[in-house]
This record gives structure tokens, sequence and C-alpha cells, in this order.
């Protein structure tokens, strides 16, 4: 998959505020996403995250 820092991806299970839009922070084993809802940060291994994109906007 072709992810760069900075992309917008949507997901397929939304974030518990509701909204499935993300920003990729930082990639690598893991990848830091900020939601574009409510500001909020997680970390995930980047194996569950590949299964878990809906679509990428670049």
């Amino acid at each position: 998959m072709d992810i760069k820092v900075g992309d917008k991806i949507i997901m397929k299970k939304p974030h518990p505020c509701g909204d499935n839009r993300f920003t990729v922070l930082r990639i690598g084993m893991d990848f830091k996403l900020r939601c574009m809802g409510c500001g909020h940060e997680i970390m995930a291994p980047r194996s569950k995250i590949e299964k878990r994109i809906k679509s990428i906007i670049v």
C-alpha cells in the first residue's frame, strides 16, 4: 500500500466520536493517526491499519 505522511484515509470502522476520516502522522512498523473529527491521536500496528483502510484521499 502506498501511504505517505499527510495523506487522509477513510477507515471501514469509525472512531468512537463517529468520524471515520484520519490523517497519517507517522508510518513505519506502527501508524500514528489523528482523527479528523475530534483530534485524538492513536497508534496501531501497520498490519491492523492496512486491513481497515477503505480508501485514501491524497
